[in-house]
């Protein structure tokens, strides 16, 4: 006989701290009766279906949300492809909908704002009612809170947006990180003393340019680095695609074609542009003092 299973449901993108009470209040349930900790969530997310033309700019990938999801306690994580035959469910039906999907379905998670159903008709109260009558059990999870601010997707977008790492850090519960590959770049910083390796990276949600105390995750290494993260306008003539390119500070750098992650510390400025390269060379020497110090790199 199948243990019981005991879902969260969710968007869950970023997996911050609100993601993550309601992945506990699962893992409690499941804790319990021996049950397993379920995730139910959307690819694609439902605003690219409902709202196309201003679509939500995920924080990170699939893969990304996945690792994170497990980390805080899924056991099992189902991705349903979100459509308009999915969003026309009535809210009364989608209790019965998940029980067809889910057959040892037993506890539904979800935070106290979540909606659901044709419209959005349904709201934490309706679900409770509704899946009373398949027999599930429904916990609401409250918003979680840090100082004033409420945790949420929304709030960590604005703050990544406008450079406020420590605070979308602290929200994340986990820092901010790009995922990529290594690529040849033109070797500029070598002739100024300071060689970056460079990552393929393009993520929906763009975080501010400038300049970040990072570690660079390779081979379970965290190798601490500094990283600008823009458009470089020193070095070109005119607007490019935002470039992710890290000086590694201690350690053996990574080279072309290698997979890295770069975890995002600190925010250390703007990028900005400068009058020439001895110029530029200079302000990276004091980056590069700055990121040390961020990183707890002494001497």
């Amino acid at each position: 006989m199948s243990p019981p299973l005991h879902l969260a449901i969710g968007a869950f993108d970023g997996v911050h701290l609100g993601h993550r009470a309601v992945l506990h209040s699962a893992r409690e349930a499941a804790r319990a009766d021996g049950g397993i900790v379920g995730v139910l969530t959307y690819d694609p997310h439902p605003s690219k279906v409902l709202r196309p033309e201003s679509s939500v700019p995920l924080i990170f990938t699939r893969a990304q949300k996945d690792e994170r999801l497990t980390e805080a306690g899924a056991q099992l994580i189902h991705h349903e492809k979100f459509d308009r035959a999915h969003a026309g469910i009535k809210a009364a039906d989608f209790p019965k909908w998940l029980k067809q999907t889910f057959p040892h379905l037993k506890s539904l998670h979800v935070g106290s704002n979540f909606q659901y159903g044709r419209g959005r008709a349904g709201n934490g109260e309706t679900l409770i009612t509704h899946a009373a009558a398949e027999g599930l059990g429904v916990k609401l999870v409250a918003a979680v809170h840090l100082g004033d601010e409420t945790v949420s997707s929304s709030r960590i977008r604005q703050c990544l947006g406008a450079g406020e790492l420590a605070l979308a850090n602290a929200m994340l519960f986990r820092p901010y990180e790009a995922v990529g590959i290594i690529i040849s770049g033109r070797r500029l910083g070598r002739t100024i003393g300071f060689p970056t390796v460079n990552i393929a990276w393009e993520p929906e949600l763009k975080p501010a340019y400038g300049v970040y105390a990072v570690e660079v995750i390779f081979q379970g290494e965290a190798l601490p680095a500094v990283a600008n993260y823009g458009q470089r306008p020193t070095v070109e003539s005119g607007p490019v695609a935002p470039l992710l390119e890290a000086h590694v500070l201690r350690g053996m750098a990574p080279t072309t074609d290698d997979a890295v992650r770069v975890r995002w510390i600190r925010r250390l400025r703007a990028e900005q542009k400068f009058a020439d390269l001895s110029a530029l060379q200079a302000q990276i020497a004091k980056d590069v003092a700055a990121a040390k110090q961020a990183l707890g790199l002494l001497g």
